[in-house]
């Protein structure tokens, strides 16, 4: 599996600009033989507050780029941004895999709003973890925030090969996100691909991008810097089967309950 991970230095609230570079970078991915592209959380906008300015139809204009470059460049996106909620008081944080033929195959919402930037007042929470396959993978997706939660990754972790995260994870805790991501994929024995973003965003954040795949062993096979925008990381999904069958355990696992 030959992934592109794009760490976008995200033009602030501007669409138009990141569609535009969102395309060029799958057209540089098709010509470099890669599966799948993956864009980081709220790719098309930055990670802003201001729903009633960017939040638009899960079936929009960022939707609708993505199902096009993925069939016009015969590959697979994975890719955030902020949908409008039923009652338009709240946005949500989603993620959405297309396939090659530009079919919508998953999509998510962000379970954990992250409470110190106010995320909660302005963005409904998900109830669901999912399951996609990606070219015969079984993968999962998480967004940002969700990465400190383990339960949530081990309610996946025996039906999948591979799970993404996707973020606009800041440089003042770089270190938090790139130890959770490893233990990740050590505790759940499948390959963890973290895509961030790099540069400065409109409340002057700054994203040291630090994308990376872990194995199941929790090994280093894709790193990124804080310039770079586009890397390549290639791994084979089945390795998962063997290491699990090495080291069998997740077959250990006890559920607890709590004792009054």
């Amino acid at each position: 599996m030959r992934i592109a991970l794009v760490q976008l230095d995200i033009k602030w609230e501007s669409k138009k600009t990141n569609l535009k570079r969102a395309e060029a970078f799958t057209k540089r991915a098709f010509e470099e033989s890669c599966d799948v592209i993956v864009f980081p959380e709220m790719f098309s906008t930055g990670f802003s507050m201001n729903i009633y300015a960017i939040a638009e139809d899960e079936n929009g204009e960022t939707a609708s780029l993505l199902s096009k470059i993925a069939r016009k460049y015969n590959i697979n996106i994975i890719a955030g941004f902020v949908a409008k909620s039923i009652n338009k008081t709240k946005g949500k944080n989603i993620a959405v895999v297309y396939d090659r033929k530009g079919n919508l195959i998953s999509k998510f919402t962000k379970l954990h709003p992250f409470s110190l930037s106010l995320e909660e007042k302005y963005y409904l929470p998900g109830n669901n973890t999912v399951i996609f396959n990606i070219d015969g993978m079984s993968s999962s997706i998480f967004i940002c925030y969700d990465l400190r939660f383990p339960e949530v990754f081990r309610a996946v972790s025996k039906d999948v090969q591979a799970i993404f995260v996707i973020a606009n994870w800041p440089a003042s805790r770089i270190k938090h996100w790139e130890t959770l991501l490893k233990a990740r994929a050590i505790e759940n024995q499948c390959f963890v691909i973290g895509v961030n973003r790099i540069g400065k965003d409109g409340n002057g954040i700054y994203y040291p991008g630090a994308s990376h795949i872990f194995d199941p062993s929790g090994i280093d096979i894709c790193s990124g810097n804080e310039k770079d925008e586009f890397l390549i990381g290639e791994f084979d999904p089945f390795y998962v089967f063997k290491i699990r069958e090495k080291f069998p355990f997740l077959k250990d696992m006890k559920r607890t309950k709590n004792q009054n």
